[in-house]
């Protein structure tokens, strides 16, 4: 980044360059000398031999000279005060050989001493700008009191006194605009500063920003808004970039010309960005910039963020919250139909025994319809009692019994329980794989189990008559990143459980973790639940991903050391 000031330098300072002022030292050098050469060439006749040799030496002199600085000057080494000094010694010399040709304190030429001392005064700091004058005044004071023996009288202590104010005015003025120069450089140097600190800002922030003009050319965009967008937008630098933003994110493009062409702020919009077959929402703020551009045309800069891991956890708290009160409800119901249920099924049972007492005392045949239905109420009282176990299981998943336990041995029982189970097809293989040297994990032994065992048997009653399910226990370390589980980072332990069977059906896979959602006929919906709220309860999350072929169910557990270290953050969510 280079910085370059709003405004030119002001002609002023330029007077201040020493490369300048030995410019135009080097020209008048050269005019005066070949002045008086060519002067004393056409009255060389009438002239004193002493003066035309004067004029002779001094062109010679101030030719050597300026030529030999020109040269040491030019030659891009840094120049000193001493070389300063040397020009305006050359050029004290050169004005006093003047004056003293034509005529000592009377001549018209004094006044080019003044020039000679301001250029000093320029050149060189205050008491450097003093000497020059004191030198002026102690040659001419020699030239005419020595060298011309004359009385100069009013006219050279004037003239003495003109050069001695030229130079305290010259110094004075001088170094202000040295000041000046100088706070203008630091000013600069800290804009630069302040620039590059913004930019690298702009250039870690993981938001992502760009910016265009009134026209849809691209003036700004940030390395994050490359990333989010999948395309390089440095390429389209000062070219019109709109159109082919409107292919990736319609709503930003509409957001961003809508801010550059009317000037319209927008503030917590959403959008998409479309990656494929992936949709990722996006949150957007778009501000306005009005005549800061050469022009004065107006600049729209947007500001968007990825925001589907706030909205997928927004939709998770609120998912957690409609289960906590699905689980009172439940726990309510179950209390009240629980018992109720308990008598009717054993009132059934007595009046079937006693029906058939009845039938055997008096040698009669037993009616087989009545005992057809005296199975039908006995059976779906049977059932009713299942479900209210569930919708009891349901309620009631917290913890409350904390102990280490081996995850390991934990899962194997509740695979193993599960491949026993009377709905497990024929040919169905169960297969578990345990890591080696798993870190202890705190929690309620019953809640785990039944998480495991629940997602076994799904993938066991989904498989068919001759499928595979594979169950896996391992350590997994996350940072936090990635677009599934952004809500837990640490040392973890993941159980997942893969089958090959059909898979989800379209329409359930936003809503497998939702109460009474079940794609088995005679299901109740409450298997995934109490999943959900078993891990819930132990700060963990439960994953779900969609593979070609079948389903994997991934449970993301803190261990002892992390849950203890993360015990203020609690993940309430099942990423899908």
């Amino acid at each position: 980044m280079r910085y370059t000031p709003a405004f030119p330098q002001d002609p002023i300072q330029e007077l201040l360059e020493p490369s300048r002022v030995l410019r135009w030292v080097w020209l008048g050098r050269m005019a005066l000398a070949s002045a008086i050469l060519v002067a004393a060439v056409f009255v060389w006749t009438q002239a004193e031999p002493t003066d035309t040799l004067v004029a002779t030496l001094a062109f010679a002199v101030a030719t050597f000279s300026t030529v030999g600085s020109a040269l040491y000057g030019t030659n891009g080494k840094p120049l000193g005060r001493l070389y300063f000094a040397g020009q305006c010694v050359i050029d004290l010399l050169l004005v006093t050989s003047i004056v003293h040709i034509t005529g000592g304190w009377s001549s018209q030429f004094a006044a080019l001493y003044i020039l000679v001392i301001a250029s000093g005064a320029l050149l060189l700091p205050m008491r450097g700008g003093l000497a020059v004058a004191a030198g002026a005044c102690g040659l001419y004071a020699a030239d005419v009191l020595w060298l011309r023996g004359g009385s100069p009288g009013l006219g050279f202590a004037v003239q003495t006194v003109v050069f001695i104010v030229v130079a305290l005015g010259t110094g004075f003025v001088a170094q202000r605009l040295r000041q000046a120069g100088s706070g203008r450089e630091a000013l600069a140097a800290q804009l630069a500063k302040v620039q590059l600190e913004a930019a690298d800002i702009l250039r870690t922030i993981r938001s992502g920003i760009l910016t265009v003009d009134a026209q849809g050319r691209l003036l700004y965009a940030n390395p994050a808004a490359s990333d989010l967008l999948q395309l390089d937008l440095r390429a389209y630098i000062g070219r019109p970039v709109l159109p082919t933003l409107r292919r990736v994110s319609p709503q930003l493009t509409d957001l961003v010309e809508r801010s550059a062409r009317d000037g319209v702020r927008t503030t917590r919009a959403e959008g998409v960005i479309r990656r494929g077959d992936e949709d990722v929402e996006i949150g957007v703020t778009t501000t306005v910039a009005d005549g800061i551009r050469p022009d004065a045309s107006t600049t729209a800069t947007a500001i968007f963020q990825d925001i589907s891991d706030s909205k997928r956890l927004q939709t998770l708290h609120v998912r957690a919250e409609r289960l906590q009160a699905v689980a009172e409800l439940s726990a309510s119901l179950a209390h009240e139909i629980r018992n109720p249920l308990a008598s009717i099924r054993s009132a059934t049972e007595q009046l079937a025994r006693r029906q058939s007492l009845r039938v055997a005392q008096q040698g009669q045949t037993e009616d087989e319809d009545e005992r057809i239905l005296h199975g039908l109420v006995v059976r779906e009282a049977d059932r009713l009692s299942r479900l209210l176990a569930e919708f009891l299981d349901f309620a009631r998943a917290r913890v409350t019994h904390t102990a280490s336990l081996d995850l390991g041995a934990l899962v194997q029982a509740a695979a193993t329980l599960a491949a026993s189970h009377p709905d497990r097809g024929e040919n169905v293989q169960v297969q578990v794989d345990v890591s080696p040297d798993l870190p202890p994990l705190t929690g309620d032994e019953d809640l785990l189990h039944r998480a495991v065992f629940n997602l076994v048997l799904n993938a066991v009653q989904a498989v068919g008559p001759a499928g595979h399910v594979f169950v896996t226990v391992s350590r997994h370390v996350h940072d936090g990143e990635g677009r599934n589980h952004r809500a837990i980072a640490g040392e973890l332990l993941a159980i997942t459980v893969t089958d090959d069977g059909p898979g989800v059906p379209d329409h359930l896979r936003g809503r497998l973790f939702e109460p009474f959602v079940s794609g088995k006929a005679s299901g109740s919906g409450l298997g995934l639940p109490v999943v959900h709220r078993s891990v819930e309860a132990h700060r963990g999350l439960v994953t779900v991903d969609h593979l070609p072929v079948g389903t994997r169910f991934t449970i993301l557990l803190p261990t002892a050391r992390a849950a203890s270290d993360t015990s203020s953050v609690r993940a309430t969510g099942v990423a899908a």
